[in-house]
């Protein structure tokens, strides 16, 4: 087996975290590159994506804080839309900080519990 990366690590580590303690709720999952940022909300129970918001040809474009807050007021908004209130934060292997952390706390300003 070949030596993952720290990151891959993290996001393991992370994702099994999240599995013991999601409890059937859906999962609030956030991805960034150099240039953009993307949210989406799973359903792990169906395997499907119920919701979901980026920089990709949206309002904003970009990979700044301001962007990351549009993205997280616009899942908010998706997820309200799609009837979902609850969810569990999967961060994946990015630490909580900048971009992540803004779109974190977009999404709670927008509704969404986690």
């Amino acid at each position: 087996m070949a030596k993952l990366s720290l990151f891959e690590r993290r996001r393991r580590r992370v994702r099994t975290a999240l599995r013991a303690r999601a409890g059937g709720k859906p999962r609030l999952s956030v991805h960034r590159t150099g240039k953009h940022i993307y949210a989406q909300i799973i359903d792990d129970a169906d395997g499907r994506t119920v919701a979901a918001a980026s920089t990709l040809g949206g309002k904003v474009s970009g990979a700044n804080v301001a962007a990351a807050e549009q993205v997280g007021k616009d899942i908010a908004a998706a997820a309200k839309k799609a009837g979902v209130t609850t969810v569990v934060f999967d961060r994946g292997g990015f630490l909580f900080h900048g971009r992540v952390k803004a779109l974190a706390d977009a999404a709670r300003e927008g509704g969404l519990e986690f």
